[in-house]
């Protein structure tokens, strides 16, 4: 099923039941109805895309295991203005990460790329241009997908590629494209909150507590926006450490 007749048919469905609940008065009404039930299917359609849960295809949200392990995920990038801090926080905590990079960045930014690849750790797909990848037609979902795996591959990476949607946002075409290729969502969050947003050590002591073994954590430190996420790393990065949970990219989670 494409995702516009996830909205289309029940829709549909729901305008003409409540013209026949109405008692059929006039075929003038179904219209209206029609459209404002196609409006509430819309909605809900695009909560069912927020969905972190594995009901619209295979989801990755935390790893199993007993091993005092998490996986620190970064979005977007790579940027010429964070990436080398960045990676020097991460080498001074004797930690690794998993950097979803978008297709574009990387593409202007390829010894970046092979910076984050040669101090140890993974690329991940975050798709080419950042979109929100619902309604879009299966070509644009493989575009935006394969160019990035493409970007990727060119710098030698082999085997499997991880791939977070943008936004955290998907509905069947995107699986439909994805196949058995989990979509990697996350476990923990801060950055969601607006009550986190603005302190280092509040969002720093959220991600600390709710951390477990096989826990993945998201976060953005790449654009200029992000400054309270990027003070709150280092803090982010020792807490771990005093918890005894070592940090390690999503490769190293699934796979010791």
């Amino acid at each position: 099923m494409s995702d516009a007749l996830l909205v289309l048919i029940p829709g549909l469905a729901l305008g003409l039941l409540a013209w026949w609940a109405l008692g059929r008065p006039r075929l003038a009404l179904a219209a209206p109805l029609v459209l404002i039930s196609v409006l509430i299917a819309l909605i809900a359609v695009w909560k069912l895309a927020s969905v972190r849960a594995g009901v619209l295809g295979p989801t990755l949200l935390h790893v199993e295991t007993d091993r005092p392990q998490v996986a620190l995920t970064l979005d977007d990038g790579p940027t010429s203005a964070y990436t080398n801090a960045v990676l020097d926080l991460l080498d001074a905590a004797d930690a690794r990460a998993t950097f979803f990079v978008t297709g574009a960045e990387l593409s202007e930014r390829p010894d970046l790329g092979r910076a984050i690849l040669d101090r140890g750790h993974q690329l991940g797909n975050h798709s080419w241009s950042h979109p929100r990848l619902i309604f879009a037609s299966q070509a644009a979902l493989r575009d935006e997908i394969e160019r990035t795996d493409a970007a990727i591959r060119a710098l030698g990476v082999e085997g499997d590629i991880p791939f977070r949607p943008p936004y955290g946002k998907r509905l069947l075409g995107l699986h439909a494209v994805l196949g058995d290729r989990p979509a990697v969502m996350w476990d923990i969050e801060p950055e969601s909150y607006d009550e986190l947003s603005h302190d280092p050590d509040i969002l720093a002591a959220h991600v600390i507590d709710r951390a477990r073994p096989g826990s993945i954590v998201l976060l953005h430190v790449m654009y200029e926006s992000r400054e309270t996420t990027r003070l709150a790393l280092p803090r982010i990065l020792e807490g771990l450490r005093q918890k005894g949970l070592q940090v390690v990219t999503l490769a190293e989670l699934q796979h010791p």
